[in-house]
């Protein structure tokens, strides 16, 4: 059995997927599948679940959906819900592999896919491109109205910008053709604090033959920080700056310095 969070939430088995029709059941096991086998509190799930208004009766609310998350387990994976999910003394515990939540998958291939990034470029292409492939839509979709939820689904999120930075910095030391311009400029605009996708951007305009192009991505992006945070580039975006002004011949050697620089932030 396999449990899904990184887009709608869907349980599946084999090729079959099982969606949940119950939404506080959905947020109960989106809270425990991103803590497999680590116990999660009953007050931690009725907060999650009825922050905005309280219940007299949470406890027995919350053992109901328990009980019927329960039942889904048992009917996907063929084995005993109370033991798939289990009572403990303050709460509840999910006692499943890691492996077997899509989140988990997906940060383990991302760190997987850094620490190869600069010995080894082309299997970090494809460890990244495989973690970046179990997203199916923003993280935690079905379930991130309550705090600990949304808390959750903004970390996953900011992990998969990073692994996409990490993506193409290994693809610029590959083969710059690999990387989609424009979706690298639509993401260093809608995350014009991260100056690394600025600086990649740059990197990959040059490197296409469009220097004036490159510039601008550091002016628009100069203008943007300090308009939304008050704040200058920082050290790396301005050395990638200078050195495409004076078109330093690093640039062309992505495994020199300046992608160095790149790899190594975020």
């Amino acid at each position: 059995m396999e449990i899904n969070v990184l887009g709608p939430l869907f349980l599946s088995q084999e090729s079959k997927r099982y969606t949940m029709a119950s939404q506080r059941a959905s947020v109960v096991l989106t809270m425990l599948a991103l803590s497999p086998g680590v116990p999660v509190t009953a007050d931690q799930l009725v907060d999650e679940l009825w922050a905005e208004q309280p219940m007299a009766n949470a406890r027995n609310a919350l053992q109901a959906n328990v009980r019927r998350l329960r039942k889904l387990l048992e009917s996907v994976a063929g084995k005993s819900g109370s033991e798939l999910l289990r009572t403990v003394s303050n709460g509840y515990v999910l006692d499943a592999p890691a492996g077997t939540v899509d989140a988990h998958r997906f940060l383990d291939l991302a760190d997987a896919g850094a620490g190869l990034a600069q010995r080894d470029p082309v299997r970090a292409i494809d460890t990244l491109e495989a973690a970046l492939g179990l997203w199916r839509g923003p993280a935690l979709l079905d379930t991130c109205d309550g705090m600990r939820c949304r808390i959750q689904a903004a970390h996953l999120e900011e992990r998969r910008i990073t692994a996409y930075e990490d993506l193409t910095a290994a693809k610029l030391t590959v083969d710059a053709a690999r990387v989609s311009v424009s979706e690298l400029r639509q993401l260093a605009v809608e995350h014009s604090g991260r100056e690394r996708l600025s600086e990649l951007l740059m990197l990959a305009l040059y490197r296409d033959g469009r220097q004036a192009e490159a510039l601008e991505v550091f002016h628009g992006a100069r203008r943007r920080l300090a308009g939304d945070l008050g704040l200058e580039p920082g050290r790396a975006l301005h050395h990638a700056y200078q050195a495409i002004l004076r078109q330093d011949e690093t640039l062309g050697e992505p495994r020199r310095a300046l992608l160095h620089s790149a790899l190594a932030m975020g």
